[in-house]
């Protein structure tokens, strides 16, 4: 349970290092990613995003297991 603590505090520092650089590449805005706007409302899915997210974590833990 320390090493995860660990792992995730890390991992959270990473990220809070990197945020800068992180919002100027253009993940969550990917051609295929839902957006629906009305009068009153709007919806957004960023289902291409989930994707390629989902298919980076995935070889990350495989090559890294």
């Amino acid at each position: 349970m320390q090493k995860a603590l660990i792992v995730f505090g890390i991992l959270i520092l990473l990220v809070g290092l990197f945020w800068p650089v992180a919002k100027e590449l253009p993940i969550g805005r990917l051609p295929g990613d839902i957006s629906v706007k009305g009068d009153k409302y709007s919806f957004y899915f960023p289902i291409v995003t989930c994707i390629v997210i989902s298919i980076i974590v995935s070889l990350f833990f495989k090559f890294f297991k």
